[in-house]
């Protein structure tokens, strides 16, 4: 593996991180002796970041035991804010939550500090300048080493590096997003932006769910069935793009997984590309194209079928900001609407 350096930060990682959702029983593998031997595996290989969060089910208890005796060549990530449970302060970015939510994940990942701490969504309950506070003080005291965002929309990107210069708190050091093949939209502002300030960039979703697999077929109902992508069913424009791109692999002589990975790797704002395998035959797929380069002739072609920018049909899980989210914010109340 070549290691990159994780924005600012002077941390190496490795191109390819470990997405560690798949490993909790409740969603994903449900044997955590496999789930430990592929982390074990993709160590040896030379990943060494490995991302998780608190919301992942009981993935950080198999990723502590999973590392243990190999947790200082690891570069540990994980994540707080998404909710935890039926109490309303079980969730999102205030200090009284990520002091307690830090000491948990702290506990499951039988670790005493964490490399990357992040913020799993943005919470526009809570004053930016509240979070940093809180987070630089995990930092000074040792608990935390970085910290990061996931989800957050440029212009937060912006207020939250003002914030911490103008307090003298510690800054983002990075920012995690969707970016795949089919999902280009984090080049407009997101990469752009993260670059200007210096951030890491962690991308997830780069085989677009499954989509870029090649084991997903456009018209096989029953194989999308299998692999989890009934959602995607109706998306026929969506389909129809996976089906170009297979085509452009078997042009390149490669698999689909490999000018998946290759694409996102390629753009230089991205430090690394977090994949999920569910089992070892996936680890063994993703390890086989880590080397991969993709030639000019074959990014043109990529621009030429999503151009950059643009993303094709959504993307589950992405953020999305309440004032799309909420119509209650994009409309004035009934009594106001008439001209006046």
């Amino acid at each position: 593996m070549r290691y990159r350096t994780l924005g600012r930060t002077g941390i190496k990682v490795s191109p390819y991180a470990l997405g560690a959702l798949m490993f909790a029983t409740s969603v994903g593998n449900p044997d955590p002796g496999d789930s430990a031997r592929i982390i074990g595996k993709a160590l040896d290989a030379g990943i060494n970041l490995i991302d998780t969060a608190d919301a992942y089910g009981d993935s950080e208890e198999i990723v502590g035991k999973a590392i243990k005796g190999r947790r200082d060549t690891v570069v540990l990530a994980t994540k707080v804010s998404r909710p935890m449970g039926d109490d309303p302060n079980q969730r999102g970015a205030s200090r009284r939550w990520i002091m307690t939510a830090v000491e948990n994940s702290l506990r499951r990942l039988r670790t005493d500090h964490i490399d990357l701490y992040q913020i799993h969504r943005p919470d526009p309950d809570t004053d930016i300048e509240e979070t940093l506070s809180a987070l630089s003080d995990l930092i000074h005291s040792g608990k935390v080493r970085a910290i990061g965002t996931s989800g957050m929309p440029p212009s937060d990107i912006v207020e939250a590096q003002w914030a911490a210069e103008r307090r003298g708190l510690e800054r983002f050091h990075t920012e995690q997003s969707p970016y795949s093949l089919l999902n280009r939209g984090i080049e407009r502002e997101v990469l752009p932006v993260a670059q200007r300030h210096g951030m890491g960039i962690l991308v997830w979703g780069p085989l677009g769910q499954g989509l870029l697999t090649g084991r997903v077929r456009k018209g096989r109902r029953n194989d999308l069935r299998r692999a989890g992508l009934v959602r995607h069913l109706d998306d026929e424009r969506r389909l129809d793009t996976v089906e170009r791109f297979i085509e452009l692999a078997r042009e390149a002589g490669m698999p689909p997984t490999r000018l998946a990975m290759g694409f996102v790797i390629a753009h230089p704002g991205v430090t690394s590309a977090i994949v999920g395998p569910r089992t070892m035959s996936h680890l063994d797929d993703l390890l086989a194209g880590a080397d991969v380069a993709l030639t000019d002739d074959i990014l043109d072609r990529i621009d030429e079928i999503v151009p950059p920018g643009t993303d094709v049909g959504t993307l589950d899980q992405a953020y999305v900001s309440p004032a799309i989210e909420h119509p209650s914010l994009r409309r004035r109340p009934a009594g106001e609407r008439a001209a006046a």
